[in-house]
């Protein structure tokens, strides 16, 4: 074991088994026997069972509570050198011997420093330190912007009422009386005009100043905030493989982007960083979530699940140059054929196979749209009128004309579109038939991943009829991103991955979603028409 790393941080794994030949890659990837055998470790302590095969504390009630509500944990598995007995220099070098190290992101109880995992890149939560000084006088700027009173707009509440005025010639009332009565009544409603706008020009003067106040205490937060966090993510100096070091400003410069909140505390660049900098070999490692699924979020107690997008994605290319990495298929260019169901001139309905995009993106992926364009070079107009998934397969309706991609997009928007998808879920649905709705929105720290949200996300609602043991038809009534996976996965929904879902549930062969049947009207000659595609699994 390397001098450096303080005991009780690297925990043996007692398996003959062979590692993988490369590093495995942290966006995609299946759990390997070597980080199968850590989380089985690493798990038997978290629940108790086996109190000391991970360390020799077990965990205490408090630990378990607040974990038990949900957080990540990874493992990632390291070769450190063993040498041969000195009584038998001829032996040589023993093979090498595999441990692991273990983590977590963010905090637990408040605390990035618990024995036996490895710490934080940059410990920013000491009591006296810079970081939490700042974040109290923040804090208390907060604290005064909610105790001071918020403007509102005059209402004239606060002046006397209106002078009466009396048009009409009183009884046995003179010209000249009549006239003074009048001058008087018309000078005590300019007089009182007068009052009024004073009162109303002193009133908003006083909300002004408030407004005023308000707006400096909010830009001063907000500067000393961004100031705070930039100074963070400047301590957050990162080691990579090569044993170059860089803190998270510069790296995420490097893609125009500005590092986000709890950059660098993920468990992947955590466990990444502590093995570079003490000398150790990552041979594999995992992530899996632990406890309670987030309300918004899809999680599953002992699911595993690859790196964020938003924090990691531009972090560890950089961490792990020099290693030898297994390839992401997600950004491989791939060929596919894409069997044409039907056409004529004005649309065209083909069957995508699982893995192809249904328009271009950045990664050089074969795309519907791309091969359509080259097969259909005079066609007019955007073509791709609705979409699928990468993953799904199924059927999807193309307009060959403008025409005919404008009819088609108001039978969409007017849902007159008829859609029937059929999914396989990990385990067999109890409930016969019913209906989903849980608002949808993307998930900005971790796109393209989508979570519910009742507050901001868009109405999102599937109806679903179970057809035998696990598989299951969705009809769904909106068409937002991710939509049937989620509605599938959720807690709040069948709390029932997809086969196959690599965000929201288990990588398998594929996933297991095919969009069967598509029925809508033509929109040259208006005849209904229906077309079924036969489940691929």
């Amino acid at each position: 074991m390397d001098a450096r790393v303080p005991a009780g941080l690297l925990h043996p794994l007692n398996l003959t088994v062979e590692p993988p030949l490369r590093f495995n890659n942290p966006f995609y990837y299946t759990l390997d026997a070597l980080c199968r055998g850590a989380m089985n470790v690493l798990t038997a302590w978290l629940d108790g069972s086996v109190s000391q095969c991970f360390s020799s504390r077990p965990p205490s009630s408090a630990f378990q509570a607040e974990i038990a509500r949900g957080k990540m944990f990874g493992v990632l598995i390291v070769e450190t050198p063993c040498l041969a007995p000195a009584s038998s220099p001829a032996a040589g070098p023993a093979p090498p011997r595999y441990q692991f190290l273990a983590g977590y992101s963010g905090q637990i109880g408040g605390r990035s420093d618990w024995p036996d995992f490895v710490p934080a890149v940059f410990d920013y939560l000491q009591p006296d330190g810079y970081f939490k000084r700042e974040e109290a006088a923040i804090v208390e700027l907060g604290r005064q912007l909610a105790q001071l009173p918020r403007p509102r707009p005059w209402d004239g509440t606060a002046v006397a009422p209106r002078p009466p005025a009396d048009k009409e010639r009183r009884q046995g009332e003179t010209d000249e009386a009549y006239i003074r009565r009048r001058q008087f009544e018309n000078a005590e409603l300019h007089r009182w005009k007068l009052g009024q706008r004073a009162l109303r020009e002193a009133f908003e003067a006083g909300e002004r100043q408030k407004a005023e106040r308000i707006q400096t205490l909010k830009r001063l937060r907000r500067q000393r905030s961004d100031a705070l966090q930039t100074w963070l993510f400047r301590h957050f100096v990162m080691c990579n493989a090569r044993g170059e070091r860089r803190n998270l400003v510069d790296i995420f410069a490097d893609h125009r982007l500005e590092p986000p909140g709890g950059a660098g505390e993920c468990c992947e660049p955590r466990l990444l960083h502590y093995a570079f900098s003490h000398g150790l070999r990552p041979v594999s490692m995992a992530m899996f979530w632990w406890g309670e699924s987030p309300r918004g979020e899809v999680r599953h107690h002992l699911q595993c699940y690859p790196a964020c997008n938003g924090k990691c994605k531009p972090l560890l290319p950089w961490m792990l140059r020099g290693m030898d990495v297994a390839s992401n298929p997600l950004e491989q260019p791939s060929a596919h054929t894409l069997p044409t169901v039907y056409e004529d001139d004005w649309i065209c309905v083909v069957d995508k196979p699982a893995g192809m995009l249904s328009v271009s993106g950045k990664n050089g992926r074969e795309s519907v749209l791309g091969l359509l364009r080259r097969r259909y070079p005079a066609a007019e107009g955007p073509l791709i009128v609705h979409r699928l998934d990468m993953d799904t397969s199924g059927l999807m309706v193309v307009a060959l004309t403008m025409e005919a991609y404008l009819d088609l997009q108001r039978q969409f928007l007017r849902r007159e579109v008829s859609k029937r998808y059929v999914a396989e879920l990990v385990r067999p649905l109890a409930v016969g038939r019913g209906s989903i709705a849980l608002p949808l929105r993307p998930d900005l720290a971790d796109r393209p991943r989508q979570m519910v949200d009742w507050l901001h996300g868009r109405p999102a609602e599937t109806r679903f009829e179970r057809i035998d043991g696990r598989r299951v038809a969705l009809y769904p009534h909106t068409g937002r991103t991710h939509q049937l996976r989620v509605h599938c996965a959720h807690r709040q929904g069948l709390d029932n991955p997809i086969v196959g879902d690599a965000l929201y549930g288990q990588r398998a062969d594929r996933l297991h979603l095919h969009a069967q049947t598509l029925s809508f009207r033509h929109p040259q000659t208006g005849r209904q028409m229906t077309f079924t595609s036969p489940v691929p699994f």
